[in-house]
């Protein structure tokens, strides 16, 4: 336990003590490395040639390891004395810190510290925020009888932290002297609330979450779920596990919590989104860049429990892109000099018919570059596509040079609209000499 700082003016018969209940630590403890030779003989007796022959079966071991830079005399022996783990535990000398999504957890000591007993005594803990009052403990109802002279009266309160920043434990009790005078006592104890995690996300089709462990001690990852908006569903995606591992139920139902070391140590997780498959919910939500927020809870070393959610997590919202032209098919061997196909499709993603249209080469750069060009007309005719409907076309090329060449800048135009449209990402093929 750690006890904080608070403060009450006036001459008060009572006074308040808040001692934070934390779990204690390990000892850590580097075990001293010597040779036990060095503790009688001394450490270099054996490299001092004067020495008679017989001294060394005093200790055959540093006779035959003898260093003389005494480095052996620190290597690890054995795995365990790298844990320097005594039997020991320590208790926190301090408040320490406390994180959101924490649960703050305090002894609370009322002491008499007069030469006569107090009465009818009315207790009141409560956490004071920049937004908000928590009240903790309230003794109105059934006030503390008396407390002796010398004694205490003692209670735990608990409070899941949910707010960032400085926080102030007030207590206060009112209560009657020993010459019957009412009296009220406040005191303030004031503590700071840090995050514990920064969430960093990255989204194109999935959804990365960095998690970042800013305390100092371990933190096991219990549960970490994202919950996606209306118009989403979400899955985590998992690198493949041994199929020992994938096949064992108790593995599935008992699942090991991850780890996240201290001071900067950091674990991702990966989520796949994907559209509902409700239309209404689509386009209720139509133009908004929500995806959704993030459920996390965890385990410090001695299991401390926390628990944290995001605020939502916003997306880049996509433009949707009025046509959409892909490649459907690439001949698996195109030869020099030769017309090959190239299969295309072309999707009207509108709610309305667009067209008629014409495809052709863009002419960037020098035509005389140009190494993948249309065998014959250099743009070719569509009709009218309707609304969200799609037709597929045959584009007649022909390759000037050998190897492994690019087809780019093949562009739809909407010939009614005067519109071009993003062109085809490149295609690559191999041109062969025959």
């Amino acid at each position: 336990m750690s006890q904080s700082q608070g403060g009450g003016g006036g001459s008060h018969s009572l006074a308040f003590r808040v001692m934070r209940l934390c779990r204690p630590s390990f000892n850590v403890d580097p075990p001293l490395r010597l040779d036990p030779s060095d503790l009688f003989i001394g450490e270099d007796i054996f490299d001092d040639p004067a020495v008679p022959s017989t001294l060394p079966s005093l200790s055959s071991s540093a006779a035959s390891h003898s260093d003389p830079n005494y480095r052996n005399r620190f290597l690890l022996h054995h795995f365990s004395d790298s844990m320097g783990l005594s039997s020991l535990l320590v208790l926190p000398q301090s408040f320490g810190a406390i994180y959101l999504g924490e649960t703050f957890c305090s002894y609370i000591s009322i002491n008499n510290s007069s030469n006569f007993e107090v009465r009818e005594v009315i207790i009141k803990a409560e956490i004071q925020t920049e937004r908000q009052r928590i009240l903790l403990l309230d003794t109105s109802k059934s006030p503390v009888e008396s407390i002796r002279a010398g004694g205490r009266y003692d209670f735990i309160v608990e409070h899941d932290v949910k707010e960032l920043g400085p926080h102030t434990l007030v207590c206060t009790a009112l209560y009657n002297d020993g010459d019957g005078e009412r009296k009220y006592l406040p005191q303030f104890f004031k503590f700071i609330v840090a995050n514990p995690l920064s969430v960093r996300t990255k989204e194109t089709t999935f959804l990365e979450a960095c998690i970042e462990n800013h305390t100092k001690s371990n933190l096991f990852m219990d549960q970490v779920d994202f919950e996606p908006a209306q118009c989403y569903s979400a899955t985590m995606l998992k690198g493949d596990a041994h199929h020992s591992e994938k096949d064992n139920p108790i593995r599935e139902t008992f699942k090991p919590p991850i780890l996240i070391r201290s001071g900067g140590g950091i674990h991702n997780y990966l989520y796949q989104l994907k559209s509902s498959s409700d239309g209404s919910a689509q386009t209720k939500v139509e133009g908004s860049n929500v995806l959704g927020k993030l459920q996390i809870t965890w385990r410090t070393n001695l299991g401390e429990p926390g628990r944290l959610q995001t605020q939502q997590i916003l997306g880049t919202p996509a433009t949707k892109k009025e046509i959409e032209l892909q490649v459907v098919e690439v001949p698996s061997t195109v030869n020099l000099q030769k017309p090959f196909m190239l299969k295309l499709n072309v999707t009207n993603q509108t709610d309305r018919e667009l067209g008629p249209f014409e495809v052709s080469l863009s002419q960037s750069g020098s035509y005389g570059e140009r190494v993948v060009m249309i065998n014959g007309l250099q743009s070719m005719v569509l009709s009218q596509i309707e609304a969200l409907g799609s037709t597929n076309i045959h584009l007649n090329l022909i390759a000037t040079k050998p190897g492994i060449q690019r087809i780019s800048g093949i562009t739809v135009y909407d010939t009614k609209e005067m519109k071009a449209y993003e062109p085809l990402p490149d295609v690559e093929i191999f041109v062969d000499m025959d």
